[in-house]
């Protein structure tokens, strides 16, 4: 007879436990969406203080397992992937407690951290079985330069290549992109391939990205790991570019080409960066998400110009079609699940006075509505929130030429300067050609207002609204 080892028992005990908390709806899987400087960092970091550091100066009266006075406590808990890093929560916390605080550095790979948040149950079926229940929180941060890679998995070599020509040869883009698209023009693709030259035209495509994204405050940039690769860093992996002239190319010759070919290879590291990196990235992190919350930095763009906001508009999208989206009931919690709550939130609702914030919401409506449109038929809950992670203006009434007008105060992020400004009005629908003639937006980018102690919940504008929308119905 053979006898289970503490080791297997407790690997059993374990998985056991995952499936009782599927079953009784005890576990959720949390997507924090955004693109780069949306503020995911800053979101988690906040999601997590304000559970943790609960107490009458927390202000999370919307939340409703807290006005009810059902909230007992959150903590953080082992995660469940052992070979994922932690999120690095002390290290964000860190630069809201020094003095003057500061925001936290950004993402630049995997991480993930657990919540385990004890209540009272009132109206669901726990409350005839126990007096206290626990709900957990599962969240994954991942640089919002690596979305943008998830459509590449519905895309063949060269159907990406063509997508991304078009994008380089868009009017914002063409000026910068013309120089390395005469050079991939004048390339033999049936050549046997030159490493070297090759890994200088992926370069200098890099290059490229990293100024559309920095400089140019453009959003689609594919492949993302290209401009934050982590550990890939030097890798023939990520040693590839679009060819951008297969309309001269023979396509029986192409699906014939050898690896050992200048096409034939940019197609083989292609197809391995799907597989290896992209694939790979996608059925560990995406497939069970249960709730999603969108993230967008709508106001950097309205300083950018009308391409900047376009391409933001045109990411979005291109994000969404890229999750799993549908009912979820009690088998596909347990086999197959699919994200059944989605919120949009337009962050950085500080850097505009108060009475802005029902337009920026507005806008941000306006940049999904295809997408919401989609989901409103499929009958997923849906919700629109103006937020601010941590709060980091003060917002009041100044003067100017005799007349009384909303303002907001803040430290100017870099030289620390303290500022009292009208930022303009946010438009309530896509901009129009007038808008960007007038640049009547001003755009001011804050650091933190004051610091916070560690045993302290930070200060914010709408996280709680935040929590009862995403985690509400399961605290019932």
């Amino acid at each position: 007879m053979a006898f289970i080892n503490n080791e297997t028992l407790n690997v059993f005990k374990q998985k056991a436990n995952q499936l009782v908390n599927r079953t009784f709806d005890k576990h959720i899987n949390l997507a924090v969406t955004g693109l780069s400087r949306s503020g995911k960092t800053a979101f988690i970091t906040s999601f997590v203080n304000q559970l943790v550091n609960e107490n009458s100066q927390s202000k999370l009266d919307f939340f409703n397992v807290i006005h009810q006075g059902r909230f007992i406590a959150a903590k953080r808990v082992p995660q469940k992937s052992l070979h994922v890093p932690r999120f690095a929560y002390e290290k964000s916390m860190s630069a809201f407690t020094q003095e003057p605080p500061s925001w936290p550095e950004p993402t630049h790979g995997i991480s993930e951290l657990r919540l385990a948040i004890r209540y009272q149950p009132k109206d669901s079926l726990l409350k005839f079985a126990t007096d206290t229940a626990t709900l957990y929180v599962d969240i994954t941060d991942y640089p919002g330069e690596w979305l943008l890679d998830l459509p590449l998995l519905n895309q063949t070599f060269e159907e990406w290549s063509e997508a991304t020509n078009l994008l380089l040869t868009e009017s914002v883009r063409h000026e910068k992109s013309q120089p390395l698209i005469d050079k991939i023009n004048q390339l033999d693709p049936f050549e046997i391939v030159d490493e070297e030259k090759l890994a200088e035209l992926a370069t200098e495509y890099t290059q490229l990205l990293l100024h559309f994204r920095h400089e140019m405050g453009l959003s689609v940039i594919q492949p993302g790991r290209f401009i934050l690769p982590g550990d890939l860093e030097n890798a023939p992996i990520l040693q590839f570019f679009p060819y951008t002239n297969f309309k001269s190319i023979d396509i029986n010759r192409y699906q014939n080409a050898d690896d050992n070919s200048l096409i034939g290879m940019l197609r083989a590291r292609y197809i391995e960066y799907k597989e290896r990196v992209v694939k790979a990235f996608y059925k560990e992190h995406f497939i069970n998400f249960d709730r999603q919350i969108i993230l967008a930095d709508c106001l950097t763009p309205l300083n950018s110009g009308p391409d900047s906001f376009k391409d933001l508009q045109h990411a979005l999208n291109l994000i969404m079609e890229s999750f799993n989206y549908g009912k979820s009931g009690i088998f596909t919690r347990l086999f197959s699940p699919k994200i059944d709550k989605l919120l949009f939130a337009a962050t950085k609702a500080d850097h505009v006075t108060p009475e802005q914030h029902e337009h920026l919401t507005s806008l941000l409506n306006q940049l999904v509505h295809q997408s919401k449109h989609q989901l409103n038929f499929d009958e997923i809950p849906m919700a629109t929130l103006a937020i601010a992670s941590v709060k980091s203006t003060k917002s009041g009434m100044g003067n100017y030429q005799g007349t009384q007008i909303p303002v907001i105060q803040g430290r100017k992020v870099g030289d620390e300067q303290l500022m009292t400004l009208f930022p303009g009005t946010v438009p309530a629908k896509i901009p129009s050609s007038e808008f960007w003639q007038n640049k009547p937006f001003n755009y001011v980018s804050f650091a933190p207002f004051q610091s916070v102690t560690e045993n302290q919940a930070l200060p914010h504008l709408r996280m709680d609204q935040v929590l009862e929308f995403l985690l509400g119905d399961k605290i019932k």
